[in-house]
C-alpha cells in the first residue's frame, strides 16, 4: 500500500494536456464528422485519460472512486433533468403545451421569432433564477411554434439558450449567480452590476443579429395552407381552456419563490395529470404513460404527430447516459490531477492585466471542457485566481464576473456538459446545431477579453473586505 502510494507521480503539463487534446479529436472527427454516437467516444476519452493516469501511478479502485465522486456531483442535475421529462409529458397531456404552441402560432411573426423568443425566455429566467426551467417549460413552447413557423431548429434553440442563460445570469435567484461572488470574495450585488459590462452588449449585439436573420424568415418560407392544417389539428385535438395555463404559472411560483425544484416539479405535473383528466378526458392509463414513456401524438397529420411526441422519463435516459459517460471521463482527470497542472501553468503566464483575465477566461474553458460542470467553473477559477487578483489590486468582481463569463454560460455550448445534453436533449436539437445561434453565451467573454487589456471597466479594489456593497 505504501509503495503503491509512493509510486504516484504529478503528471507533466503534456500529460495533463493529452486528454483534452483526445477528447477535441474523439468528439470533433468521431461526433462532427462521422456522427459517432457521443457516449462511445466519452468512454474512449475516459479509457484514454485511465491509462494515462495509470501511468502516473493511479490504481483502477483509484480512478473508480474518482468517477463515483463526480458522478454523485451531477445527480442532483440528473434527476432534473428525469423530472423534467416527466413535466413535459404530463404538460403536453393535459393541453398546456398545445394551446401555448396554438397561440404562439397565431400571434409570433415568423420574422420577430427569434427576437420575442431570446427576450420573453431572458425575463422568465431572470424572475425565477433558472435556465434550465426556462428552457424545460417556455422554451419546449416555443420549439413548437419555430417547428410551426418553419424557423431553422439550431437558430430557435440558439436564442433560446441565450435568452434562458442571460436572464440566468444577472438574476439574483440563480444558484451561480450567488456562488460566483461567493468564491471570488465579492458580493452579489457589486458582482450584478458588474457583469451588466458584459453581458448587456452580447446579449444586445445577439438581438440586433437575430433580428436581421429573422427578416429572412417572412411568411412565404411556410405556406399559409399547412399552417392552417397544424392550426386546425392542434385545436380539433385539444381542448383549450384558461385552467392550462396554471402549470405554467405554479412552476414560476416555485422558482420565484426558491422553493425545491424537483418537488416542484412532481406537483406541477400532479396538477398536470388532473387538468388532464378533467379538460381532455384522457385516462389516467395514458397519462402515467405519457409521463413515463413520452406522450404519443396519433393526430394523423406527421408534422403535428412528431411535435408533439416527446417528453417522458424515458425520454431524457439518453440525456443521463451522456451525463454518466461524461462524468466518467471527468473523474479520471480530476482525481489524477491533470486539470490542477493545466490551471497551475496558466496562472503562472499572467503577467498582466490582461494576462489574467484572459488565464481566467482560458482556466474556465478549460474545466467547462474537461468537466462539463457549472459550479467547478466557477469554484476551482475563482479559487485558484483569487490571491492574483488581490495582489494586482483588482476588485474581487472581476473575478466573479470572468468566471461566469468563461463558465457559466460557456457550459451549455459543450455537447458533453450535463447543460449542453440537457439542452440538447429538452429541445430535440444538437448541441453543435445551437451553439453558433447562442450569441451571448460566447461574445460575453470576448468584451471580458476586450476589458482587460484595454483596461476599460476593470475595478480597482477599493477596500479589503469585499464582501460589503459598494465595493
Amino acid at each position: 500500500m505504501v509503495n503503491a502510494l509512493k509510486s504516484k507521480r504529478k503528471p507533466t503539463f503534456f500529460e495533463s494536456l493529452l486528454p483534452l487534446i483526445f477528447i477535441a479529436l474523439f468528439l470533433g472527427i468521431g461526433y462532427g464528422i462521422f456522427k459517432l454516437k457521443a457516449e462511445i467516444l466519452l468512454i474512449a476519452a475516459a479509457f484514454v485519460s485511465g491509462l494515462i493516469a495509470m501511468r502516473l501511478g493511479y490504481s483502477w479502485l483509484d480512478l473508480e472512486k474518482g468517477i463515483v465522486e463526480s458522478i454523485s456531483k451531477g445527480m442532483p442535475a440528473m434527476l432534473i433533468v428525469i423530472c423534467v421529462g416527466l413535466l413535459i409529458g404530463s404538460w403536453i397531456a393535459c393541453g398546456t403545451i398545445p394551446m401555448l404552441v396554438y397561440y404562439g402560432l397565431k400571434i409570433i411573426s415568423p420574422h420577430l421569432f427569434l427576437v420575442t423568443a431570446c427576450i420573453v425566455c431572458s425575463i422568465v429566467s431572470l424572475f425565477t433564477g433558472t435556465s434550465w426551467g426556462t428552457v424545460g417549460t417556455m422554451g419546449v413552447a416555443f420549439m413548437g411554434i419555430a417547428h410551426g413557423l418553419g424557423i431553422p431548429p439550431g437558430a430557435a434553440a440558439g436564442a433560446i439558450v441565450a435568452g434562458s442563460y442571460f436572464g440566468d445570469k444577472i438574476s439574483p435567484f440563480s444558484d451561480t449567480t450567488n456562488l460566483a461572488p461567493i468564491a471570488a470574495k465579492s458580493n452579489l450585488f457589486d458582482h450584478i452590476k458588474h457583469m451588466l459590462w458584459t453581458t448587456t452588449p452580447a446579449w444586445l449585439i445577439g438581438l440586433v443579429v437575430y433580428f436581421f436573420i429573422g427578416r429572412s424568415y417572412a411568411p412565404k418560407a411556410f405556406e399559409t395552407d399547412q399552417m392552417e392544417i397544424i392550426l386546425d389539428t392542434v385545436r380539433s385535438n385539444f381542448h383549450f381552456h384558461w385552467l392550462l395555463l396554471l402549470p405554467p404559472v405554479l412552476i414560476l411560483y416555485f422558482a420565484i419563490k426558491k422553493k425545491p425544484t424537483i418537488p416542484g416539479m412532481i406537483v406541477t405535473s400532479l396538477l398536470a395529470t388532473l387538468l388532464g383528466l378533467v379538460i381532455q378526458k384522457v385516462s389516467l392509463n395514458d397519462l402515467v404513460i405519457a409521463m413515463t414513456l413520452g406522450y404519443q401524438s396519433h393526430t394523423g397529420i406527421e408534422v403535428v404527430d412528431r411535435l408533439f411526441s416527446r417528453g417522458g422519463m424515458a425520454g431524457m435516459m439518453h440525456v443521463t447516459l451522456i451525463a454518466f459517460c461524461a462524468f466518467s471521463f471527468a473523474g479520471i482527470v480530476q482525481k489524477a490531477g491533470m486539470l490542477d497542472v493545466l490551471l497551475d501553468r496558466l496562472l503562472k503566464i499572467a503577467k498582466s492585466t490582461g494576462a489574467l483575465i484572459a488565464s481566467t477566461v482560458t482556466s474556465g474553458i478549460a474545466v467547462a471542457l474537461m468537466t462539463g460542470s457549472s459550479f467547478l467553473t466557477i469554484l476551482i477559477p475563482g479559487e485558484l485566481f483569487a490571491p492574483a487578483y488581490r495582489s494586482r489590486g483588482l476588485a474581487a468582481k472581476n473575478l466573479s464576473r470572468t468566471t461566469e463569463d468563461s463558465g457559466t454560460v460557456v457550459v451549455p455550448l459543450v455537447p458533453w456538459s450535463m447543460a449542453g445534453v440537457f439542452m440538447a436533449g429538452t429541445l430535440g436539437v444538437p448541441t453543435l446545431s445551437y451553439l453558433p445561434w447562442a450569441v451571448m453565451c460566447y461574445l460575453g467573454m470576448v468584451f471580458a477579453l476586450i476589458y482587460g487589456f484595454t483596461g476599460f471597466a476593470i475595478a480597482p479594489k477599493i477596500r479589503d473586505d469585499e464582501t460589503i456593497v459598494g465595493s
